[in-house]
This record gives structure tokens, C-alpha cells and sequence, in this order.
């Protein structure tokens, strides 16, 4: 049996989106890095110091004086490693992922629990997006979108979107039928109905969600900077090309502080947000 052409096929179909699409890939590159220099701009504006005051403030206003703590020591931390720029570029990209994927993947869920259809449609997709090897994605942002920031975020959107979609489809699809039935009752319309019941009592899972999508967008920025991705993964790989041991545990320590903390702090706000809905 002679090998199918898949390889043929694949570099086939890229080649003529390269050919027919490249005016939507250059708007899309354009609202990319657009979005990724509002929030780079923003974070660096602000003092290092009194951001890790305001991000310590937060983290005490959700976790507690344990988190706040945390917070507080690590971003200093961070500061006296000189990874400072490192860490704002990553949570730059890292916000723009999530930004991106939360647009995309919040329409997209509530499409999957309304219409069963879709989300049989879906779920093969969502399972091959899970599944393919993270550095896939790098081939394909590469070829469309060229080195830089743009194929990082392409590649980690790509990456991290699937939670997000599968766990508002799985909230709205938990909220008991009696509280739909008794919003039809009532004559609310579909729209009343889903952003006034379906949607805030499914906001639990959503925001689960949200944070396994935040999570999933910074392990794939560390990757992204193979691609010219800015930020702390630079660092950990040019570590890693030079045997530099110790610069490479100081920027994979400053990724960890700012992992846990981004996970503490979702996982916080989760918990706000489910307390208040009760």
C-alpha cells in the first residue's frame, strides 16, 4: 500500500491560503501585536514596585494575607533577578492569548450547548487541538504569520482555547432545566434566558475554564519564544542553547512565580464569583 499524501496535501492547502488569505492574516497580525503593545505599554508604565504592591493588594483582596505575601516576595523576587521586562513581556502575551481565546471560545460554547449538532461537530476538533503536539502549532504560525509575537500568540490561542469552549458548553448545560423552564414560563426571550440564568449560574465552570486557558497560553508562550516570541521563555531557551544552569533555573523560577500566581489568583476569583451567585 503506497503512503497517502498527506504531507502534499497539508503544504497544499497552506500554500494556497498563503496565496488567497494573506490580507486576513495581516489584519489579524496587525489587532495582534496591536493588542499585545497596549498591554507590553501599560504594564511597563506602571513602577515596578508599585505593580507588585497593586498585584500583592489583589492578591490579599482574594486570597488572603498568605497569597498577598506570595505575590509580594515573588515579583520582587523577580525584580532582583533583572527579569522584570521578561516577566511584564510574558504576561503581555500571555493576557493577549487569553484575551483572544476567551472571544472566541465563550461564542463558541454557548454555540455547543445550544445546538447538540455543533458539538458533535466540535468535540473531534477540540480533541485533535488538545492532543497535537504543542510545537506543531509553531510550523503553521511560522508560515502564515513569519518570527515575532504574532505566530506565538497564533500558536498559543490555538493551544488553549479548548478548555474554554468545553467547559461553558458543560456549564450551560448543567444548569437545571427547571430554572429554564421557569425563565420560559415567565416569557423571557432566548437572550434574557442565557445571560440572565444560563450564563451566571454557569459562571463557575466558566471561569474553571478560563484558568485552565490561562495556564495552557503561558506554557505555550515559554515554547513560542523558539519563534521570536518575547519574554522569560527567551530566556529559559537561550539558557538552555548556551548550558547556562543557573541563568536557566532563575527565569524557569521567575516562570513558576508567575504560573502559581496567575493560577492562585483565577482560582481566587472563581471562588469570589461562586460565593456572590449563591
Amino acid at each position: 500500500m503506497s503512503k497517502l499524501p498527506i504531507a502534499s496535501i497539508v503544504e497544499s492547502v497552506v500554500d494556497w491560503l498563503e496565496e488567497y488569505c494573506a490580507f486576513l492574516f495581516d489584519f489579524l497580525a496587525l489587532i495582534i501585536e496591536g493588542t499585545v503593545d497596549v498591554f507590553s505599554a501599560v504594564f511597563h508604565f506602571i513602577p515596578p514596585l508599585l505593580l507588585a504592591v497593586l498585584l500583592a493588594a489583589l492578591a490579599y483582596r482574594l486570597g488572603r494575607w498568605p497569597l498577598g505575601v506570595f505575590a509580594l516576595a515573588g515579583l520582587l523576587l523577580i525584580q532582583n533577578l533583572e527579569l522584570w521586562d521578561g516577566m511584564i513581556d510574558t504576561l503581555a502575551l500571555v493576557m493577549t492569548s487569553a484575551v483572544l481565546s476567551i472571544v472566541f471560545g465563550l461564542p463558541v460554547g454557548i454555540l455547543c450547548a445550544k445546538r447538540p449538532s455543533v458539538s458533535n461537530v466540535m468535540t473531534p476538533m477540540l480533541d485533535f487541538m488538545q492532543t497535537m503536539p504543542a510545537f506543531v502549532y509553531l510550523i503553521p504560525a511560522v508560515a502564515f504569520f513569519g518570527l515575532g509575537v504574532v505566530p506565538g500568540v497564533i500558536a498559543s490561542v490555538i493551544f488553549s482555547v479548548p478548555p474554554t469552549i468545553r467547559l461553558t458548553n458543560l456549564g450551560i448545560r448543567q444548569v437545571p432545566a427547571e430554572l429554564t423552564e421557569a425563565a420560559d414560563s415567565f416569557g423571557s426571550t432566548a437572550g434574557q434566558k442565557l445571560f440572565k440564568v444560563q450564563l451566571p449560574l454557569a459562571m463557575p465552570t466558566i471561569m474553571a475554564g478560563i484558568n485552565q486557558t490561562i495556564m495552557l497560553s503561558l506554557s505555550m508562550v515559554v515554547i513560542a519564544a523558539m519563534i521570536g516570541a518575547q519574554g522569560l521563555g527567551t530566556e529559559v531557551y537561550r539558557a538552555v542553547t548556551q548550558l547556562k544552569i543557573g541563568e536557566g533555573f532563575e527565569a524557569g523560577l521567575a516562570v513558576v512565580i508567575v504560573a502559581i500566581l496567575l493560577d492562585r489568583l483565577t482560582q481566587k476569583a472563581i471562588k469570589t464569583r461562586g460565593k456572590s451567585s449563591k
